[in-house]
């Protein structure tokens, strides 16, 4: 069934339109983007669909497919914070930071398809506001750039659902091509469509589902994120983006040990994400699996957001023969990915597999993707 049969039924009436944006997996760079620093992700081909049309009068029903019996109805007015919360809050909080932000918007029907794993680190939330703020944008005729919706979605997420994220994950949802990595400078938004064509040479990009779910906002990434603020200050800049990586030992050397080590990771972070581009540039994939694996060490060891799960996925990996593998994502769960030679690609899911078993863990879902395509209007 369409998406915008899925909607008539549901509603009643057809839908003013269809709109899709992508999960998508981070390369490397993580835990930068809130610090003015680099990201290198790709969108991949798991979507989130949105269908929606306005309504005369002020109400706003929210349902999603996945969620039958979660569906929501609330006055536009009576929109805040903590009103709606759940998986609605993603959509409300788009809508309300629209009308917050200027849009003249009265009642409205939405109904949701997400299809990006949720809490596997694939950005499943950013998914859903960059789909109804690119709905939005277009049924009400906001004009606004991919940039200016970004900044819409992160407001939801960071004042309406509660969670202090930064401005990678719906830039990549909104920005992103196929075939190719966002190289994104998220202090400036500049960006650069860097290709990523493994397969041309024989590789895959495998994602590794630990089905540990995670979650934002139950704290831990506030700490990290206000520890590297405060690390900043101690070093007497605006960011640690503006810290340089040599002699970086020296420099952290009067910070204390946790700041020192959230720094070091960001500040290292940011180098690699920066010669990870420039590997995907001369299609050196050694070293691109080189410095992944630096960056999954960094995570665990400094930064302290992986889990024994990540680990034995990443470890399990690189033993059955990929190239590189780390963590992507915030972290506490989620998933990894894995670049990995094609003919060692069921090697290595066998070999992630049986460990997770070996473990008594629940068997990961584990699967192959490709740089796809970014947010846009379906129908």
């Amino acid at each position: 069934m369409s998406a915008a049969d899925a909607f008539a039924l549901t509603y009643d009436t057809a839908p003013a339109g269809t709109w899709s944006a992508p999960g998508r997996v981070n390369l490397i760079g993580e835990h930068t983007d809130y610090n003015d620093g680099f990201v290198l992700p790709f969108a991949i081909s798991a979507r989130t669909t949105v269908s929606l049309v306005r309504r005369p009068d002020t109400t706003v029903r929210l349902r999603s497919v996945q969620q039958p019996r979660g569906d929501v109805s609330v006055d536009l007015r009576e929109l805040a914070p903590g009103n709606p919360d759940g998986w609605a809050a993603y959509v409300a909080g788009v809508i309300w930071a629209a009308v917050q932000g200027g849009a003249q918007l009265g009642g409205i029907d939405v109904l949701v398809d997400g299809r990006v794993p949720l809490g596997s680190g694939l950005s499943s939330s950013h998914a859903l506001e960059c789909a109804v703020a690119l709905a939005l944008n277009d049924v009400l005729e906001l004009g606004l750039s991919t940039s200016e919706l970004a900044q819409l979605s992160r407001r939801a997420e960071n004042d309406f659902v509660g969670a202090p994220t930064g401005l990678m994950d719906q830039l990549a949802s909104l920005q992103c091509t196929a075939g190719h990595a966002l190289f994104l400078d998220t202090r400036s938004l500049a960006a650069e469509q860097v290709p990523l064509d493994v397969a041309a040479d024989s590789l895959a990009l495998l994602v590794v589902d630990t089905k540990v779910h995670h979650s934002h906002g139950d704290g831990s990434y506030g700490n990290r994120r206000a520890a590297c603020g405060r690390a900043a200050g101690a070093l007497g800049v605006e960011s640690l983006r503006d810290v340089p990586a040599d002699g970086l030992d020296d420099r952290l050397a009067g910070l204390d040990d946790e700041l020192r080590r959230r720094a070091r990771h960001v500040v290292t972070e940011n180098a690699r994400v920066v010669e990870s581009a420039a590997a995907l540039r001369s299609r050196e994939w050694l070293q691109l699996g080189e410095l992944m694996v630096a960056s999954h060490s960094s995570l665990r060891d400094d930064y302290e957001v992986s889990c024994p799960e990540l680990d034995v996925a990443v470890e399990a990996s690189l033993a059955a023969g990929a190239v590189g593998a780390r963590m992507t994502g915030g972290g506490f769960g989620g998933s990894a990915v894995v670049l990995t030679p094609r003919g060692r690609a069921a090697a290595v899911r066998a070999a992630v597999t049986q460990a997770f078993a070996a473990e008594g863990w629940q068997e990961p879902s584990i699967f192959e993707v490709s740089p796809s395509a970014g947010a846009h209007r379906d129908s």
